[in-house]
């Protein structure tokens, strides 16, 4: 198997190799695993050889600035990028194919965005706290003081929406991380950074940190389709219907194709079968940002009823991420996620997982008390 490896800062204390974080000690020589890839050395993005497929690439930055991302920022194409391009398309009265033609590229370029840009990191790019080796069990990670990142390069991934193999990809397996280096980096910047309003500080951090527009559509009511694996936001009046409560959970009635003005969309992970979406029309009551989470994870696999809780501290890397928008819906919640490369593409125990670049950026566009229709 090819191995890379990105020299990071010592205050990081991780490399890349293949695709995923190795746990390699800093101080380690990174001289073996780059003699290993002599023979086979590092390709441009965006030519032939490369993981990144450059059209695809630029179409998924212009996307998560329209408002309509499709997962993380990779350069693949695959079905969360079709439903990103679906939703963009719908918004702009496009023939709604999933294919980025000739029509699509059009609309997404007249946001006038690069894909790519060159930046400088600064020491508070790479400050941390940063947690490694990261424990697996929850009773290991309740002793911590937060789930922090596991080193510099896994949170500079998430701050650019994208994943550490990426940003190899673009800068080369030597390339160093660490203050003054210069990277090549999704354009994802935002053009204000001006919070005005936010609920907290907390999430105006948040915000900023994730680097999420200021200037964000309104959204009125959301609709979460199962069968689709999307969150649509509308803005509009909210379609008519009783809500749902435990005692009566549903079914909310199918709605029309075009209920709203459609302003954003998001890829989503939601229910199993063991805790599935739960059907019907819902409120999203309150915010809470950076939440500390009972977790028992054997109980959602829903093997030990009896396990006993762990009071997890909060992070990035906690199974909750750095937000949870509460449902009326007793024990569920719209959150975020420690593995943004798995939304729509896996499970969740029941509620709505978002990025948390994504669920940070969706607090923005609606305000607390809106509706939340759940489809099949």
């Amino acid at each position: 198997m090819r191995k890379v490896v990105l020299l990071l800062a010592a205050s990081a204390g991780l490399a890349v190799a293949g695709h995923a974080l190795a746990q390699q000690p800093a101080g380690n020589s990174a001289a073996p695993a780059n003699a290993q890839t002599a023979a086979r050395p590092w390709v441009a993005p965006g030519t032939p050889g490369s993981p990144i497929d450059g059209t695809i690439f630029h179409a998924q930055v212009l996307l998560d600035a329209a408002g309509f991302p499709s997962g993380v920022i990779d350069g693949k194409k695959g079905m969360v990028f079709a439903q990103a391009v679906k939703g963009f398309q719908q918004s702009r009265n496009l023939p709604v194919t999933g294919e980025l033609d000739g029509a699509t590229r059009q609309a997404l370029l007249q946001l006038s965005r690069p894909s790519t840009r060159m930046l400088r990191l600064g020491d508070n790019d790479l400050r941390g706290p940063f947690v490694f080796p990261f424990p697996k069990d929850a009773a290991d990670q309740a002793k911590l003081d937060g789930l922090h990142y596991r080193n510099s390069l896994e949170q500079l991934s998430e701050r650019f929406h994208t994943t550490p193999q990426t940003i190899v990809a673009l800068n080369g397996p030597d390339k160093p991380i660490g203050p003054g280096a210069v990277l090549r980096l999704p354009n994802v910047l935002p053009a204000s950074r001006d919070y005005a309003g936010a609920i907290d500080e907390k999430q105006g951090r948040l915000l900023n940190f994730f680097n999420v527009d200021a200037t964000q559509p309104k959204g009125d009511f959301i609709v979460v389709d199962k069968s689709e694996g999307v969150m649509r936001v509308y803005e509009g009046e909210v379609p008519k219907g009783e809500f749902s409560t435990n005692s009566n959970p549903g079914p909310a009635p199918k709605l029309d194709d075009d209920p709203g003005k459609l302003v954003a969309q998001f890829p989503v992970t939601m229910g199993s079968s063991q805790y599935p979406l739960p059907i019907g029309r819902w409120k999203v009551t309150t915010y809470a940002f950076e939440p500390p989470f009972k977790y028992q994870p054997r109980l959602l696999k829903g093997k030990d009823p009896n396990e006993p809780e762990q009071m997890l501290p909060p992070g990035p890397n906690g199974p909750v991420g750095i937000a949870w928008l509460d449902l009326t819906k007793e024990h569920y919640g719209i959150h975020g996620t420690d593995s943004p490369e798995t939304i729509g593409r896996a499970e969740s125990s029941g509620c709505i997982r978002l990025a948390n670049w994504d669920v940070i950026r969706l607090s923005r566009i609606m305000k607390p008390g809106f509706t939340a229709i759940f489809q099949a």
